[in-house]
């Protein structure tokens, strides 16, 4: 299996392998470009996200600076909003659905490493030349019409279902049930998420 392939299937791999540095400098030409580009330059903006982007459906909006690892990874459904200076860490799968709103500075992590040094770097080079370190994947997929609230980090593994909350701070470290609302550290179901008439409708 090629490195690419290894961290795709979520197998221990070699970050400083070239195809995937090849791919890594790409993003961040890709990334550079986008945040630089004037506001109101629409064409430009969505010629980068096809190139930068696994996938994506129809109006899609992100607001730069956006920051990612590889771009190819992430995946988007119709009608999402990504508001300013999120980071998609996307050695593994990231996948969004339709009417996702993401508020800003939101972190999604699919990457992470062994906890024992001698398994992240290996024995040191006698040399002192530099080795990157070994890396994990495991993706991150949030269902249709979530709202992850400002300052948010998901971390690797998490599935966030349909209908969803997510509060303002939370780290969510797990699965986030469809039609709840969740926050905190580690963050947790707080309760339904339910249309506002039909709680109107049990209040009474």
């Amino acid at each position: 299996m090629t490195e690419r392939e290894k961290m795709l299937a979520g197998q221990l791999y070699d970050c400083g392998d070239p195809e995937l540095l090849e791919q890594w400098h790409k993003a961040k030409d890709l990334v550079r470009d986008y945040n630089r580009t004037d506001s109101k330059n629409l064409n430009e903006k969505d010629r980068i996200l096809t190139e930068l982007l696994g996938g994506r459906g129809e109006n899609l909006w992100i607001t730069p600076p956006f920051y990612v690892d590889y771009g190819c990874n992430i995946y988007f459904g119709n009608n999402c909003e990504v508001n300013l200076n999120c980071v998609f860490l996307d050695s593994g799968r990231i996948t969004i659905g339709d009417h996702a709103l993401i508020a800003p500075n939101v972190q999604i992590y699919t990457a992470f490493h062994p906890a024992h040094p001698l398994d992240r770097f290996g024995t040191p080079n006698k040399d002192g030349s530099f080795n990157f370190c070994k890396t994990l994947t495991t993706p991150v997929t949030i269902g249709d019409n979530v709202w992850i609230g400002g300052g948010v980090i998901i971390l690797p593994g998490a599935t966030i279902g349909d209908n969803v909350v997510i509060g303002a701070g939370s780290v969510v470290t797990g699965d986030i049930p469809s039609n709840t609302i969740a926050y905190g550290n580690p963050c947790r179901v707080i309760r339904e998420n339910r249309p506002a008439e039909i709680c109107k409708e049990v209040s009474l």
